[in-house]
C-alpha cells in the first residue's frame, strides 16, 4: 500500500474550526475502539482508487451490533446495507468505502470477512459506501478485489490515519481541487465523563471551497488550472461517538453531518450522493443522554465534520489521471494569505 506525500493539515496552517478541543489525534480514532485502515490501488497512470475501512473494535463476541443511523442527504449513490440500518437502528459490520463500480465487489468481500468471524451466523448486513472517482481513475476496470478489502480491514489501527490521496480517497476531487480522505474529532464536557465525537469523510463533491466562511475558488487561486473536473460526485461521512445515544438520536447526528458540508461550500448538486452514517460505541448498559442535553454533541459533529472535509482537501496532492486529466492540490500559501487578510487565521502553536 502506497502512502500519500505529507501535506500539513488545516490546523497546522492555523485554520481552526470552532472552540471545542480535539482528541489526541484530531481523528475519528480518538473515539475509543474505532480503527481505520486503507488499501491504495494506484498505477501512476489510469488507476487511482482504493478502499478505506472504519472498524469499531466493539463489534465482536458477544456484541454483534451497535446503535446506528444513516441519513441520506441526496440519494444519487450506492450505500449497500443502508435500508437495514434504517429499519433496525443497528450497525452489524465495519464500514467500507470505495469507488462506485467497485462497491458490489467490496460488499461481497466484506460479507466473506463477516462470515469468517461468525461461522455460526445465518444473516449478515455489510455496509459499503462509495463515491465516483472516474474523473481520475478508470472506474470500469473495477480493480478492487477481496484481498484489497481484507487488507484494509485487517490493517485497521488507531492513531492518526493517513489522509488525502489514500484508500477510497485516492482518486477523488472536491470543491474544485484534489481531495481524498479527511478526519477530525472533538471532546465534549458536561457529562459524567468527556464525550468523544469523531468524523471521517470521503470527499468527492462540487461547490466552491470555503474555509471559515472565506471562499477559496480554484479560478482565483490557480488561474490556469484544468477546469474539466465534474461538478459533483458525492460525499460519504462517518461519525463515531462514545456518547450513549440511541438510533433516533444518532439519526439527528447524521443529519448535522450533512449540514456541515454547506459550511465548506458544497453545492449539493443533482449528481451528488451525500450520505452520513453515525454510530455509538457506548456500553449498552449506559442510560441514553436526554435530548435536552444533546446540543453540545451536535456542535461537535458540525465542527469535526467541517474540519475533516477541509483536511480531506488540504492534505491531498495534485494528481494526473486517466485521459490526462489533472486535479490540482489547493495551494496552501495562497489560501493562507487570503484567510489572513480576512482576519480568520489562527497562528499555529
Amino acid at each position: 500500500m502506497s502512502q500519500p506525500a505529507h501535506r500539513p493539515r488545516t490546523r497546522d496552517l492555523g485554520i481552526v474550526v470552532g472552540a471545542l478541543p480535539t482528541g489526541r489525534h484530531n481523528a475519528i480514532t480518538d473515539v475509543p475502539g474505532v480503527l481505520v485502515g486503507h488499501t491504495t490501488v494506484e498505477d501512476g497512470h489510469d488507476l487511482h482508487t482504493g478502499v478505506t475501512a472504519v472498524v469499531p473494535s466493539q463489534l465482536g463476541p458477544p456484541r454483534w451490533a451497535l446503535p446506528a443511523a444513516v441519513y441520506r442527504g441526496n440519494g444519487f449513490g450506492k450505500l449497500v446495507g443502508s435500508t437495514q440500518v434504517d429499519e433496525l437502528g443497528v450497525l452489524e459490520s465495519p464500514i467500507v468505502l470505495t469507488a462506485t463500480l467497485s462497491v458490489f465487489r467490496a460488499a461481497d468481500a466484506l460479507l466473506t470477512y463477516l462470515m469468517d468471524r461468525r461461522p455460526d451466523g445465518v444473516s449478515f448486513n455489510p455496509l459499503v459506501g462509495e463515491t465516483n472517482d472516474g474523473h481520475l481513475s478508470d472506474i470500469r476496470q473495477r480493480p478492487i478485489t477481496e484481498e484489497h478489502v481484507h487488507a484494509a480491514l485487517t490493517s485497521a489501527a488507531g492513531g492518526l490515519p493517513a489522509e488525502g490521496c489514500v484508500g477510497a480517497g485516492t482518486g477523488t476531487t472536491a470543491l474544485g481541487y484534489k481531495a481524498g480522505i479527511g478526519t477530525s474529532s472533538r471532546l465534549v464536557d458536561g457529562f459524567d465523563r468527556p464525550v468523544s465525537v469523531g468524523a471521517l469523510t470521503q470527499s468527492n463533491f462540487g461547490g466552491v471551497l470555503t474555509a471559515l466562511g472565506v471562499p477559496l475558488p480554484v479560478d482565483e487561486l490557480i488561474p490556469d488550472a484544468d477546469r474539466t473536473e465534474p461538478p459533483g460526485n458525492s460525499c460519504m461521512i462517518v461519525v463515531a461517538t462514545d456518547a450513549p445515544l440511541d438510533a433516533r438520536q444518532l439519526g439527528r447526528l447524521a443529519r448535522r453531518a450533512i449540514f456541515a458540508m454547506g459550511r465548506v461550500g458544497a453545492s449539493y448538486s443533482n449528481g451528488s450522493g451525500d450520505y452520513a452514517i453515525a454510530f455509538s460505541t457506548a456500553a449498552p448498559d449506559q442510560p441514553t443522554i436526554p435530548d435536552a442535553q444533546i446540543t453540545p454533541i451536535f456542535t461537535a459533529v458540525l465542527d469535526s465534520v467541517e474540519e475533516a472535509l477541509l483536511n480531506s482537501v488540504f492534505t491531498a496532492t495534485t494528481t494526473r489521471g486517466v485521459g490526462g486529466r489533472t486535479s490540482h492540490a489547493v495551494p496552501h500559501e495562497a489560501a493562507v494569505r487570503r484567510l489572513a487578510a480576512a482576519g480568520w487565521l489562527t497562528v499555529p502553536g
